[in-house]
């Protein structure tokens, strides 16, 4: 949800790495699901690095803030130090504002002169505890290589984060290679976990077409006891996709988008609009259907056979007991619907969006929903309340409103539909409020300041391309 991406980013809905500020490079993996996503996946994305060099150097800000709990209120700053034309080292500090300011008034020290008050900043600033330090590398091998690596320190702990992550562009696929020590991953409950090593390697069929066929292939590799990094809800028990083992994936999916109604009224002569990509008023759906099937070797194999909410995992299921190792296929579904009235072009409110999406992430769970719900129907008989459990979709509804010029809010929600919850069956799951800046100049670039009330969670991010 912290992704603030439209519908079908990438032409699927695999978990995408979510923006966080509990890490210096300001991701966190997805805890993989079942039968989906990959848990690799994911969209062209600014490092925070790029993000902070940019904002200091085309922006005049020399800092962009971020905040979350239990680490408080955090200023972020890089210095880039360019080496070749295509090898450039960045160094990311993060003071702790928050911390500092608590220090300070805490501080058992009456200074009454100004000598006094610097001397007494001067020694609270002399605490390591208040900063944590990034190096990352950026090598651009060849006009379609990226490699880069990546070190992070912070006062919490004595293990630094390190990564390394490889892109390669074929002319119809992307090729990423990831290795993070320890690998920060966030269930959908929204609790942290660290895992000691992860390693994947993704291989991904890419279109821009509205209409086309794709496919993932996936490999993903976890060794060591994953532990609880920081949590918003009591659970001990382990995700099970995260205990150590071996994980190949594959998925094939079939997508169509078709426009119901889109506007002809010629846009503004001579005045560019704040956002290309948001300039055009229509109504549209798009639908996907395809088909994912996995395999464990490994602790991990013991996921298959149960969902994690505990119940028996839909689709076809085989396993092997004897060597750790389990096979798993499924089908999915995802239909979403877009409105957009305004061209982004005039300085007040030429622009509202509104977007819902449905996921089916389990065909065969639907489908067994249906059939049982049916024959209740036919039966005349009180449909079964696991049924239609089994039957609602996840649902996600986004709403992007223009406020003045190119600033905009916006609203990114989940919907959960729990029918044992009786007061409250329906629920809004892990809402995100953002302030949108757009940096028409570039046709489409966003600043973007958003905060997530359940994580306790703000951060401002640089935005390009995106939708």
């Amino acid at each position: 949800m912290r992704k603030l991406r439209w519908v079908m980013d990438g032409g699927g809905f695999w978990d995408l790495d979510m923006s966080t500020p509990k890490t210096l490079d300001g991701l966190a993996s997805p805890v993989p699901g079942d039968p989906l996503p990959l848990g690799l996946s994911r969209g062209a994305r600014l490092s925070r690095p790029r993000q902070l060099q940019f904002t200091q150097l085309f922006m005049n800000a020399p800092f962009l803030p971020t905040f979350s709990q239990p680490h408080g209120f955090t200023l972020q700053r890089v210095l880039s130090l360019p080496f070749s034309h295509n090898w450039v080292v960045f160094l990311l500090g993060q003071f702790n504002l928050q911390k500092f300011i608590s220090s300070v008034k805490n501080s058992e020290e009456k200074p009454v002169r100004v000598s006094s008050w610097l001397k007494t900043f001067g020694s609270h600033l002399k605490n390591k505890s208040l900063y944590a330090l990034g190096l990352c590398s950026e090598f651009q091998l060849t006009p379609d290589d990226t490699l880069l690596f990546g070190l992070d320190s912070y006062d919490y702990t004595n293990k630094p984060r390190g990564k390394a992550i490889l892109h390669h562009k074929f002319p119809h696929h992307d090729l990423t290679v990831e290795t993070v020590y320890p690998g920060l991953f966030v269930d959908k409950i929204g609790n942290y976990w660290d895992v000691p090593f992860s390693m994947a390697i993704d291989l991904a069929s890419s279109t821009t077409s509205d209409s086309s066929a794709g496919y993932h292939l996936s490999a993903h590799y976890t060794s060591g006891s994953p532990k609880q990094f920081e949590s918003i809800q009591n659970q001990n028990d382990i995700p099970r996709a995260l205990l150590p083992g071996l994980t190949f994936k594959s998925v094939f999916s079939c997508r169509k988008s078709i426009d119901i109604w889109r506007s002809e009224t010629p846009k503004l002569k001579r005045v560019q609009p704040y956002d290309i990509f948001l300039s055009d008023p229509r109504v549209s759906a798009s639908g996907m259907i395809g088909a994912a099937a996995m395999t464990y070797f490994g602790e991990n194999s013991a996921r298959a056979q149960t969902d994690e909410d505990g119940e028996h995992s839909a689709g076809l299921f085989l396993q092997a007991s004897g060597i750790k190792s389990s096979f798993l296929a499924d089908l999915f579904g995802s239909i979403s619907f877009t409105a957009q009235h305004g061209n982004f072009q005039r300085p007040f409110l030429d622009l509202s969006r509104f977007q819902a999406r449905l996921d089916f992430p389990s065909g065969s769970k639907f489908l067994s929903g249906a059939t049982r719900l049916t024959q209740d129907l036919l039966n005349s008989q009180k449909p079964n309340s696991e049924a239609v459990q089994a039957v609602c979709p996840n649902a996600t509804l986004s709403l992007q409103q223009q406020i003045v010029g190119p600033i905009s809010f916006r609203v990114d929600s989940g919907i959960a539909v729990d029918l044992k919850n009786l007061e409250f069956p329906i629920q809004a799951h892990e809402p995100v409020f953002a302030v949108e800046y757009a940096l028409h100049v570039l046709g489409s670039a966003k600043a973007v300041a958003w905060c997530c009330p359940k994580r306790q969670e703000f951060m401002v991010e640089l935005r390009f391309y995106e939708t």
